[in-house]
């Protein structure tokens, strides 16, 4: 991103030793074991505003880096360590923090273009043999963008703002090739946005200034994208024809607000090689089952779809969606290991204005 803070300079949105000596004035406590990460709003358009900044949009793994002063682990969102799909990753924050703390941030794969590239990363999931996984490695590096921090030395410092926490994670880690810190740029998220989308990047996210940590979703970080990428629920497959093999497509959806109608969105039979198809056959397999999960929509029948267990969650990018509420032009990306199928719902951005300069 053109006009981004590089790490090897001073945010220069916090006085030098402001956030110190905030962190001297707070209480020590313990190290927590999870924190449930801060999420950001879909939104509309792009902003301008002198109150927030903005960072790229990953096509990554989330990630909480816990340091309890001997071990790191790579924590999703739901508290599995990833440490094991990661080990270089591991190794380098380790290296990279002298005291106890939590980062946040995204583990990512790049691609030819330096690009951030989920269909890259997901080469490193599923895997258990040392063997394979120091391989894939090697192949699919794996680097560490790290955004903010949680906690530091003795302290929770959540309740500070996001621009005290950016100077705190700056001092924090000895940065490296492996743990990189994410570049921000204040005020301008029209020409960041525009910018992002002609490198072919996932879009930008902004976040206030005076944002605290909060978990759960808010409307102090938002994300714009440039593609129409969402998750979705599997709820069946198609036979493969011709040469084809494993399946010839999957059947997606997502759940309505809370969490019980599966709603049917369309057919995704493109982005896949034949060793996802292989394996996405073995896996759905196994979760088989006589009746159709979905109860809106209106999915295909006969004797070459199969129906499964709606556990596994895909993303999927498509063009748009259709009148009759369908994914135009879908395609697989990969599977995605930090998002519980109950949670998944048909992305719709909020008003900008709406969201981000809110009445009073």
């Amino acid at each position: 991103m053109a006009g981004i803070v590089s790490s090897k300079k001073r945010t220069g949105l916090v006085q030098r030793g402001t956030a110190r000596r905030l962190l001297r004035a707070l209480k020590p406590v313990p190290l927590p074991r999870l924190v449930q990460p801060m999420l950001c709003t879909l939104i509309s358009e792009p902003f301008d505003d002198p109150d927030w900044i903005f960072e790229p949009k990953f096509d990554g793994q989330r990630i909480l880096g816990r340091f309890d002063g001997k071990n790191v682990e790579l924590l999703s969102r739901y508290g599995h360590n990833d440490a094991l799909w990661f080990p270089e990753v591991r190794s380098a924050l380790k290296e990279s923090l002298a005291k106890p703390a939590l980062v946040d941030g995204e583990v990512v794969s790049l691609d030819e273009h330096g690009n951030s590239s989920f269909r890259i990363l997901q080469q490193r999931f599923h895997l258990i043999d040392p063997g394979e996984i120091a391989e894939r490695a090697k192949e699919f590096p794996a680097y560490f963008y790290l955004f903010d921090l949680l906690y530091t030395d003795r302290y929770d410092v959540t309740p500070l703002h996001l621009v005290e926490r950016k100077e705190l994670l700056r001092d924090a880690v000895k940065w490296s090739d492996r743990i990189r810190w994410t570049e921000f740029a204040p005020r301008e998220g029209i020409r960041l946005f525009h910018d992002a989308c002609r490198r072919g990047q996932e879009g930008i996210i902004g976040k206030r200034l005076e944002s605290r940590y909060l978990p759960g979703r808010s409307r102090d970080w938002v994300k714009i994208k440039c593609l129409n990428r969402q998750e979705f629920v599997i709820g069946g497959f198609t036979e493969p024809k011709g040469s084809r093999v494993g399946l010839g497509a999957l059947l997606v959806g997502y759940y309505e607000p809370g969490g019980r109608t599966l709603v049917y969105a369309g057919k995704v039979g493109t982005g896949f090689d034949r060793e996802t198809l292989l394996d996405l056959r073995s896996r759905l397999q196994r979760l088989e089952q006589p009746r159709s999960p979905f109860e809106k929509g209106e999915p295909p029948r006969g004797p070459d779809v199969h129906w499964v267990k709606p556990r596994l969650v895909a993303e999927i990018g498509f063009t748009e969606w259709t009148q009759n509420g369908l994914l135009r032009q879908p395609r697989f990306e990969g599977l995605r290991l930090d998002k519980k199928p109950s949670e998944v719902r048909r992305e719709i951005p909020k008003e900008t204005r709406r969201e981000v300069h809110p009445k009073p």
